[in-house]
């Protein structure tokens, strides 16, 4: 549905999956005359694709005219056989990501180079393979709530249209936000429905506290939220307990290891912004700023929300790629729709006491602030007057959770006719309204871009 490099950072996101795919883990800085820079090689018939795609994107005539100027160039560069000659791309926002979430990218890639694939089938393999895993993650957490009706809460998240778009194309988001909603499902499971975890569950919330810190920083606390669970909830006993915490301290390890070894990636990232703000973003004077002047900080926070919300609203629904093409208004109702049902069909809690609740609420907010810290330190030039990079998309592996949170002090409940339990017509209510949203929104798209 979407040409090839037009989903969010997609130019950058294959950069950096192609170097992991190489064999190169850590950043690399390259020569750039702007100043600092990382990047790495991609084929030349690849780096082509990528020109054209960028410029196709960046200067396109506004409606009724479609975003895609020349199908037909799309289809010469991608029909081009893949040779050895390599050219150098900027990759320096995402040199900053870890290996682990490009991990299923680069299968995609390393099977196009087994069978000898042409520049659009290379770039095709790569996008599969990372919906191939969003699906097999995704689904294994699905099957883990099959008993209860919550599971509509995570299939409703799971299918938001942004969601699905992501999991499509090239980022290190589709494997995050897998994670992030595998390793909510078994919380849920776990601490809020008060059910024992299966091993293979075990194991899988277990992976997910190592392996989801490395994927994206700012959901490092999401992934400490295993600690809560009760052990015996796992099938851990006598020194076996400990083996939670473990996990969670090999996460936080990696995490900051990585850190420690991307921090030198955030001199470049002024250059992602317009030429008169490069050089502009400072993350030790950003720092600086909010200890010093925390109220100034809480200023631009709160001038940000209300002049940003409501696109962050409309984000988290769908902002579809660099086509910048907003979800249809059905899409976000069918939505809306499909969330109130599945939150109301859900159980009631009896799990957990009061002060986990709390905890994993204080945990749901520090993580929501931690996104606005990072986008202030990181890619917000210095006095600037909003925190600018927020996306409402940055919120979606936070969203099970955080319902969960409002599930368990929140007791009304759908209800059907003599107080029964809501049956197979919610489920049939979400199922429909989670279809017309994704149906309507590609409809959109397709008319956008290409009709």
């Amino acid at each position: 549905m979407s040409p090839p490099f037009w989903g969010h950072d997609e130019l950058t996101q294959f950069g950096r999956a192609y170097q992991v795919s190489q064999g190169g883990l850590a950043p690399t800085e390259i020569e750039d005359g702007r100043g600092v820079a990382y990047g790495g090689e991609v084929p030349a018939t690849v780096e082509a694709l990528m020109g054209f795609a960028l410029d196709d994107y960046t200067h396109n005539p506004g409606e009724p005219f479609p975003l895609v100027a020349d199908p037909g160039t799309y289809q010469r560069l991608s029909d081009a056989p893949v040779t050895d000659e390599r050219k150098t791309v900027w990759f320096t926002n995402t040199a900053a990501y870890s290996a682990v979430p490009y991990i299923p990218n680069a299968i995609g890639i390393w099977a196009a180079d087994l069978i000898g694939a042409d520049t659009g089938t290379l770039v095709r393999l790569t996008r599969l393979a990372g919906l191939a895993s969003y699906l097999l993650v995704v689904g294994f957490a699905l099957w883990a709530l099959r008993a209860h009706r919550i599971q509509w809460l995570a299939f409703t998240v799971a299918v938001l249209p942004i969601a699905v778009f992501q999991a499509g194309t090239i980022t290190a988001d589709t494997l995050t936000n897998a994670l992030a909603l595998l390793v909510s499902a078994l919380l849920v499971k776990g601490l809020f429905l008060g059910d024992r975890l299966g091993r293979t569950e075990t194991a899988a919330v277990l992976a997910c506290a190592i392996l989801l810190p490395l994927c994206k920083p700012t959901y490092i606390l999401l992934a400490m939220l295993v600690v809560l669970i009760p052990a015996e909830r796992m099938g851990l006993t006598g020194w076996r307990r400990w083996i939670t915490w473990v996990c969670a301290a090999l996460g936080a390890i990696g995490f900051a290891v990585w850190m420690k070894i991307a921090a030198p990636t955030g001199e470049g990232t002024s250059l992602m912004r317009p030429q008169h703000q490069w050089y502009t973003v400072d993350t030790g004077e950003q720092l600086i700023g909010i200890l010093t002047d925390p109220f100034g900080f809480l200023r631009t926070f709160w001038e940000s929300i209300l002049r940003r919300d409501h696109e962050w609203f409309t984000e988290f629904f769908g902002e579809l790629g660099f086509a910048y093409v907003n979800v249809p208004a059905t899409a976000i109702v069918a939505c809306l729709l499909a969330l109130a049902v599945s939150v109301g069909t859900a159980e009631r809690f009896t799990h957990p006491d009061f002060r986990r609740t709390l905890v994993v609420a204080l945990i749901m907010a520090a993580s929501v602030a931690m996104i606005y810290v990072t986008l202030y330190m990181s890619f917000t030039p210095v006095g600037y007057y909003i925190i600018d990079g927020v996306q409402g998309r940055y919120f979606i592996p936070l969203a099970l959770v955080t319902l969960a949170v409002l599930l368990r002090w929140m007791p009304f409940r759908l209800r059907g006719p003599g107080d029964r339990e809501p049956g197979r017509g919610a489920a049939v209510t979400i199922v429909v309204a989670a279809t017309i949203a994704l149906v309507a929104t590609v409809a959109k798209y397709h008319i956008y871009v290409w009709a």
